[in-house]
């Protein structure tokens, strides 16, 4: 494609409602033009802030994960630790500016940090992929690290309960298979943690 021109394949939104609109989310209900000149409608779609994955290891090379409660799924899974990228100016999404979002290693040390009591001074960026590419707009990005420490308790939002616990590789593994490790972004960066392509 060259710079500028539409892709033919490009829908055009002619129309948007904001079903809900707040702090956390802006949901919304769009009528799109489909290249052949069709229109379609509803089409629902939203906006989120974007997230940190973090793959962290301690000095021993156990992976440092997280047990919680996911209400998409209706059950506790594991995970490695993540979280949302802070925002100023009221929401927690989409800003035009991206001065006003806070970047993206430092929330990632800021939310291993408070999910787990652990650091590390071994930072490896992996990837920065769409969370959800077909209703979402938000990112993930995914990052490395290595030889983490234990320096303090946990220090969680008033939302989070979880717990921090340790796994090896193998167990990991086989949390995947059969589906306790259920988070698909989280399974991507394990899958990439070793690649040296990106």
């Amino acid at each position: 494609m060259e710079p500028g021109k539409k892709d033919p394949l490009e829908w055009e939104e002619i129309k948007t409602e904001h079903i809900i609109e707040d702090e956390w989310i802006d949901f919304r209900k769009s009528t799109y033009r489909f290249p052949d000149g069709r229109i379609f409608e509803p089409y629902y779609s939203y906006s989120r802030r974007d997230y940190v994955v973090i793959v962290a290891t301690d000095i021993e090379g156990n992976y440092i994960c997280v047990r919680q409660f996911r209400q998409g799924i209706r059950k506790v899974t594991t995970e490695f630790p993540a979280g949302g990228i802070e925002r100023k100016g009221g929401r927690e999404y989409n800003c035009e500016d991206s001065r006003e979002a806070e970047d993206a290693l430092e929330a990632a040390k800021r939310e291993l940090k408070e999910e787990t009591g652990h650091e590390s001074d071994e930072w490896e960026f992996i990837l920065k992929i769409p969370s959800n590419a077909t209703i979402a707009d938000n990112y993930a990005y995914l990052f490395k690290a290595k030889n983490c420490r234990k320096v303090s308790g946990q220090s969680l939002d008033e939302t989070e309960y979880l717990n921090a616990q340790k796994y090896t590789e193998a167990e990991i593994e086989e949390m995947i298979k059969s589906g306790e490790f259920a988070q698909a972004v989280h399974i991507l960066a394990w899958a990439l943690k070793d690649n040296k392509n990106f």
